[in-house]
């Protein structure tokens, strides 16, 4: 067989007898067949199918388009490959007989070129095959006749893009990878994030020791019968996908100017990408949610990362780096497991209740007030780092905050209401904290803090048995109770920040570590403030000192820990 490879009028050429002997056309001339093919640009625009070489080309909608080929011999092996991208095709493969002489009423001077044209062209053919459809799709025979082969394809739905592949020498040729004799993809294993994958490896791999790696593409849509079709999905244009070049960085998704040169100025120079020749613009697609990954020559692969309860579809195609070819293996679909359902906690109104959150974890809390009600108040202590609290109200967000230490929150009540309460953990670590919901605004079991709640030390008034220190109160009467203990001369500020449980109260302390209780509290806001002088302390050594604020309810809350130090020499 001969796949030539030149445009139409110079084939027509090579088929017009120079004499009355019958010529045989020439054979292919396989250096410089292998040099051609190399060259893409060689085929661009080309009528003509080269032999054992996959072309990649545009199909506008209702615009049909012709290819050709020349079998010289008869009981030739051919196979024709065609694979549609992105839209269903037509396609039709017929024959005709090659004209053996010219007539010229036996003059035997050649018949003129338009006559041999349409002599040639217009002539009824045998139809070989057609097909309709998405599938890749194959003609196969190991006897054809010699002849002008012509591949007609059309689509109707929209414009789009395909890719033909024929060659006289099927059993040498092998560029698609083979499926193995079962080509599903098995789903293995299946968690609220993650899918296990596993396959059978490509015989063109296992046997032959071609280099195969394998891309699996990831999407929730539907399966792709084609590598081709993925890369049309996932062009946020229409421009064309060119074959990559096989190398050390081989991605079988490079893609650029798909039936023309890769160079910057080809578009402009066509001004193809810009509009049709029929003067349609291009409109750009929108980008789709879908991943594709290749993993090389293994045959298992979890996926991760994905949505729990959602239905995914998944996509395997072995694709050949020597030939840069494809195959797909039978797609399959699965739904990731659902979220483990989360276990909701009773609020009773006027009762503290402690929760604990792992990191980055949530927790959902109910209250359903039995009585009707005006207001509600949520009152949260955080005993460590910050939390996000969101508060519904049947269904309707009312409160969404990040909570530190203590804070109230106040809500418009209604008959019947109830009360979902979700809370976010710290990207840090645990979390823990304690809640209060109470519908009688005068229920208070946290105490009232100041804005500040550091504890200052005056360095002026440093000794070697004592240190003095100030805090802030509130306007409201609380008990304050400070705690000192001894610590090493290397404790540090990570070692006191790990102790900043503020929900730990006094009854954690020994009792020999306290150091006195008093009441305070201030009308004057400002005035709000209160010294203490704490004595019988060692020379050179430091400590670590607590205050309690404790609340009408027994509930407390530990301020900043201050580290101190007395003076070695006095």
């Amino acid at each position: 067989m001969l796949l030539l490879r030149c445009p139409l009028p110079l084939l027509l050429l090579l088929l017009l007898p120079l004499d009355s002997r019958p010529q045989k056309l020439p054979t292919r001339d396989e250096e410089l067949f292998q040099m051609q093919i190399r060259d893409k640009a060689f085929f661009h625009d080309s009528s003509v199918i080269p032999d054992g070489a996959e072309i990649s080309s545009y199909l506008f909608r209702d615009t049909p388009k012709r290819y050709f080929f020349v079998v010289e011999e008869d009981n030739t092996p051919l196979a024709v490959t065609v694979t549609p991208c992105d839209a269903p095709l037509e396609w039709k493969l017929s024959v005709q007989e090659l004209p053996e002489e010219a007539s010229g009423e036996g003059s035997g001077d050649p018949e003129p070129l338009e006559q041999q044209k349409q002599q040639i062209t217009s002539e009824e053919g045998t139809d070989l095959f057609s097909y309709k459809g998405n599938d890749v799709e194959y003609f196969v025979s190991s006897s054809s006749p010699s002849g002008l082969y012509q591949l007609d394809l059309l689509s109707t739905e929209k414009d789009t893009h395909f890719k033909v592949y024929a060659t006289t020498t099927p059993e040498s040729d092998q560029p698609y990878p083979e499926l193995p004799y079962d080509p599903r993809i098995d789903v293995t294993s299946l968690g609220r994030t993650t899918v296990t994958l596993a396959w059978k490896p490509s015989p063109t791999a296992s046997l032959l020791r071609q280099p195969i790696q394998y891309c699996i593409v990831i999407n929730k849509e539907h399966n792709f019968k084609s590598l081709c079709a993925v890369e049309a999905k996932l062009s946020s244009d229409d421009a064309f996908m060119m074959a990559p070049k096989p190398g050390l960085d081989f991605s079988p998704f490079d893609f650029a100017h798909f039936g023309f040169p890769a160079d910057n100025n080809s578009g402009k120079e066509r001004g193809f990408l810009k509009s049709s020749k029929f003067g349609r613009q291009m409109s750009p697609k929108p980008r789709v949610d879908l991943n594709r990954v290749c993993i090389g020559n293994k045959n298992i692969f979890t996926v991760s990362d994905l949505k729990p309860d959602t239905q995914y579809y998944f996509d395997m195609f072995a694709v050949n780096t020597n030939t840069n070819m494809s195959t797909a293996y039978v797609g399959t679909f699965a739904r990731t497991k659902e979220e483990a359902k989360q276990k909701t906690v009773e609020l009773k109104d006027g009762k503290v209740t402690d929760v604990f959150i792992k990191r980055k974890g949530v927790k959902f809390l109910h209250f359903a007030p039995v009585s009707s009600h005006q207001k509600v108040t949520f009152s949260i202590h955080s005993c460590l780092d910050a939390v996000q609290i969101q508060v519904r109200r049947d269904g309707k967000l009312l409160l969404s905050q990040s909570v530190e230490g203590v804070r109230q929150f106040q809500l418009r009540g209604k008959a019947k209401a109830k009360y979902l309460i979700r809370l976010k953990g710290s990207k840090k670590g645990a979390s823990m904290l304690k809640i209060l919901a109470t519908t009688r605004p005068n229920k208070q079991s946290f105490p009232s803090l100041p804005e500040d709640t550091r504890i200052k030390a005056f360095d002026k008034l440093r000794t070697c048995s004592s240190v003095t220190v100030a805090w802030l109160g509130t306007q409201e009467r609380n008990k304050f109770c400070i705690y000192k203990r001894e610590v090493d001369d290397n404790y540090n500020e990570e070692q006191k920040k790990r102790e900043q449980n503020q929900c730990l109260g006094p009854d954690t302390r020994k009792k020999s570590e306290k150091v006195l209780c008093k009441y305070f509290h201030s009308q004057n806001i400002q005035k709000a403030v209160t010294t203490e002088t704490i004595r019988g302390l060692q020379p050179g050594k430091s400590y670590l000192l607590d205050v309690y604020v404790i609340g009408h309810g027994g509930h407390s809350v530990k301020y900043q820990s201050k580290l101190v130090k007395t003076r070695k020499f006095c």
